[in-house]
Formats: structure tokens, C-alpha cells, sequence
């Protein structure tokens, strides 16, 4: 039986994100780590994770292709290109750039971009991505390290990264139905845009959204919006709904959280999770002074597994991320956090640990490559956009990789309640 949707995410924890999302509206997913090689495995649709949001966009773009090209020999119907749903990008791209490098392969000439994900607080209005009650570039994004958001104008934003021009189906036009939200794709497509921003203010729009893209080659955007494209399947008939989609199996052991993220909820979730659990900071400028800081983590959290979960982290305020890059630069201080961590997984699964949350997309990528871990078969969904997943392999993991800016503030302990 062949997949039916083939989707590449641009980062580990949006893979998962995705995943959920699908798995959530009953599709059987495992998201692969990397380009995979050899057969794809049977279940209705395969999530890539790549690592592409901030490297060069050459590489971005040859990157996804790679994964373009494999899905497409698993027999994928549809694609979907899966970027943040806070549009993490910089004037240059990637979002844009490998969007249309995607296009161009399967030889279409548009599609949608929609980072709308109302469960998370993500919507847009006129164009205008809003973050809760505020402007994306009122939210927080505005001092995100790596890719700052400072215009929630995604018209505008897309229109800069892209060779095409960009339209807009807003918010009125959405809520008269699938019908005329395609007409509007139409008449965008005859005019010559290439993509065009879709507003979505709540599930019921994203519903419209999934339906009026139902024969589009390629849909690009945030989970959100990928909810409306099992049914579109099932409608065909292709989609069997008598085998839950979410099951997976019992992996007893030890707990533990690693966060890497620097967002405002991260640290909100690590302040939570350290008021009644044991909790170790490391950080950039102590890993570049002390080689042995890995090796004294581990020791500090060995003694302490068999009483519950731990916590580990590099999470911090803008202020000391900016002196950390200052003094070693942007690229170093990042790689420092991200191999220290992978490390510090390793050790852990070593000691016991079966049971592990990993707060942020790259700090997520380090761990899952430092675990050398290939696949994950998704499961029941913890918070929106965040479900547990089981490694793939004999001797699997339970793992819940989350975005830095998911989460209740409860999340670390309520994910291992859970499971319990």
C-alpha cells in the first residue's frame, strides 16, 4: 500500500508537531529522521525532519528535494511542505526559497502558505500573523537568536524570499466555504501569484482550507493546516479508520527533561518543573571553559533517576544568549548547547532512561542524532501540537520532542503523568 502524504519539515520538533497532527485526525504517521533509505514503512503518511530552517538555503533546498524525491518513490498523492507555525525565517528564507525549489520539482506553479494554528494561539487575519492577542513581532520573535520576526506581514515577508509574487485569501472569503476559497486560488493563479497567504482565525477554517486544497499538488504552511487533509482522503476512500492511530507500546524506565530552547514558555515550563524535581543548569560559556561539564551533569543526575525525572537545561534570557554570542559567537555557542546535549542523552539512556522530553528544535535534532535514533511512531498528543513518540528499532525509547514555544507551563510534569 502506498503513503498517501508525504510531508518535510523544516525541524525536528515541527516533524512531531505535524505528525501529531495527523495522527490526531486519524492517520497512522511515522516521521523519519533524515532522508530515509530503503522501502517506506505501511501507514498513511510519512513526516521527513530535516534540519533546514536556518542552514544555507542551498543546502535547505537540496535537502528537501532529497526528501521530495524518496517520498515521491513511496507513492505519495500530496505534499506538505511544514514550516514553524511562528513563520521562522529571515528576509532571504528558507521558507520561501525551498517552497518554491519544491514547486518547480513536481512541476506546479502555486500553492497555499498557512502557519495558522488557532489550538496554539497561532492565527492570521488580513495577512497578519498573530501570536495570542499580539502581533508576531510584538510576541517574543522579534529577539528569537537565529531567525527574528520583525514584520507580522507574511504577504510581505513571503513576497521578499520568493521569485513570485504572493497573494492573499483573507479571512471573509474563507468563511463562505471550500468553494469559493478555491475560486480565490484560482483567480490569484491567473493573475500570476505563485502562493497565497491563507487566513485562518480556528479549526473550522483550516477545515475549509484542507478541503479547498484537496487537489493541490503541494501545500505548504504550519501543522495547523493539515488538519483538514485526512479527510480529504477518506472522501476518496483511501483512508481506513478502524485501527486507532495513535497506539504505542509500554517502555517502562527512568525519566528525564533536557531543554534547550530559550522561548518565554520553555522557561516558563523549566521554572515549574524545577520547584518540585531536581534541576541542573549548563550553559554556553561554562561548556567552552570546562570540557568536563558533560561528565559532572551525568554524575549529578545518575543518583537521582530512580526518584523521578530530572531536569537539565540551557535554556536562558535574551540578555545572556546575546553576551554568550557575543563571546563566542552565534554559530560556536549553539553547537556547544546542542553537542553537549546529545552527549548528556547518551549517558542518560546509558543509566536507565527510557523516558525522555527534549524542549526545542535543535536541541531536539542534536539529541535524536546523538541517540542515532532513525524514526519515531507517533502517539497520543500531550499538549496540542506535542504528542509522545516511540523510537523505531529493539530497543525503543518513549520521547516527546517539543517546540520551545509549546506547552503549557505544566508541560514536563503532565507529559510523564501521562504515561504513569
Amino acid at each position: 500500500m502506498s503513503v498517501l502524504l508525504g510531508c518535510i519539515a523544516d525541524d525536528f520538533t515541527g516533524a512531531t508537531d505535524l505528525a501529531g497532527t495527523l495522527v490526531r485526525e486519524g492517520m497512522r504517521t511515522v516521521q523519519m529522521i533524515g532522508v530515509p533509505s530503503g522501502h517506506a514503512p505501511n501507514v498513511d503518511a510519512v513526516v521527513i525532519a530535516l534540519k533546514s530552517r536556518t542552514t544555507p538555503i542551498e543546502d535547505a533546498i537540496t535537502e528537501s528535494l532529497g526528501a521530495l524525491e524518496w517520498l515521491r518513490e513511496a507513492g505519495c498523492r500530496q505534499f506538505f511542505f511544514k514550516y514553524c507555525s511562528t513563520f521562522d525565517s529571515t528576509d532571504a528564507g528558507n521558507i520561501g526559497p525551498v517552497a518554491e525549489a519544491l514547486l518547480d520539482a513536481l512541476g506546479s506553479d502555486f500553492s497555499i502558505a498557512c502557519p495558522a494554528f488557532p489550538r496554539n494561539l497561532r492565527t492570521v487575519c488580513k495577512g497578519y500573523l498573530f501570536v495570542g492577542d499580539v502581533l508576531l513581532n510584538e510576541s517574543g520573535m522579534q529577539d528569537h537568536p537565529l531567525t527574528p520576526m520583525k514584520d507580522a506581514n507574511l504577504v510581505r515577508v513571503l513576497d521578499s524570499q520568493s521569485q513570485g509574487t504572493v497573494g492573499l485569501v483573507d479571512y471573509d472569503t474563507v468563511r463562505r466555504g471550500p468553494s469559493a476559497t478555491q475560486d480565490a486560488f484560482s483567480r490569484l493563479r491567473e493573475e500570476g501569484a505563485r502562493f497565497a497567504i491563507v487566513d485562518a482565525l480556528d479549526d473550522a477554517d483550516l477545515m475549509t482550507i484542507g478541503e479547498a486544497c484537496a487537489d493541490m499538488p503541494l501545500i505548504t504552511g504550519g501543522s495547523g493546516v493539515a488538519i483538514g487533509l485526512p479527510a480529504n482522503f477518506r472522501r476518496m476512500g483511501l483512508l481506513d479508520s478502524t485501527e486507532p492511530a495513535d497506539q504505542l507500546p509500554d517502555i517502562p524506565g527512568h525519566a528525564a527533561v533536557l531543554a534547550g530552547s530559550c522561548s518565554r514558555a520553555t522557561r516558563e515550563q523549566i521554572h515549574i518543573m524545577s520547584e518540585n524535581h531536581p534541576t541542573l543548569k549548563i550553559d554556553a560559556m561554562a561548556l567552552a571553559a570546562d570540557a568536563n561539564v558533560v561528565a559532572q551533569a551525568l554524575e549529578w543526575a545518575s543518583p537521582k533517576l530512580s526518584h523521578g525525572p530530572v531536569l537539565i537545561y540551557a535554556s536562558a534570557d535574551p540578555e545572556e544568549v546575546r553576551k554568550a554570542q557575543e563571546a563566542l559567537g552565534t554559530e560556536r555557542a549553539g553547537v556547544l548547547v546542542e553537542d553537549a546535549m546529545a552527549a548528556i542523552a547518551r549517558g542518560l539512556v546509558d543509566a536507565g532512561v527510557r523516558r525522555l522530553i527534549v524542549a526545542g528544535g535543535e536541541t531536539s535534532g542534536a539529541v535524536v542524532g546523538g541517540l542515532a535514533i532513525t524514526g519515531l511512531r507517533i502517539g497520543p498528543e500531550i499538549d496540542p501540537g506535542v504528542p509522545w513518540t516511540a523510537s523505531l528499532g529493539d530497543d525503543p525509547l518513549l520521547l516527546a520532542l517539543k517546540s520551545g514555544n509549546f506547552g503549557a507551563p505544566n508541560f514536563f510534569t503532565k507529559a510523564f503523568g501521562q504515561l504513569s
